[in-house]
């Protein structure tokens, strides 16, 4: 196991591994949507910016390392929704 980031250490305790449950089910989005036509082709920097403004819409679900969930309020299609919304504004607004 790798030494824990100082800057998520608290009193000697490890925050780093407490996570946003909705990014890996963004990131799985992001592929399902790229998949999708119309084909668009975003850069690096457009696929950073389309991950965190749909993670930005979505109600933030932190939970530590190892919990056990037994639901989950954020359904899959808000998530592939918050995906696409992000996508058109990418988009419609890339930066330079």
């Amino acid at each position: 196991m790798a030494a824990p980031d100082d800057k998520f250490m608290v009193e000697g305790v490890d925050l780093s591994r407490t996570r946003n449950r909705n990014e890996i089910r963004v990131v799985k989005a992001i592929r399902t949507v790229l998949g999708e036509p119309p084909v668009y082709t975003p850069d690096p920097k457009d696929i950073q910016d389309i991950y965190a403004l749909a993670l930005n819409a979505l109600p933030p679900r932190y939970a530590q390392h190892g919990t056990i969930v037994l639901r989950d309020p954020v359904r899959d299609e808000q998530i592939l929704e918050a995906v696409r919304d992000a996508f058109i504004r990418v988009m419609e607004h890339p930066k330079a």
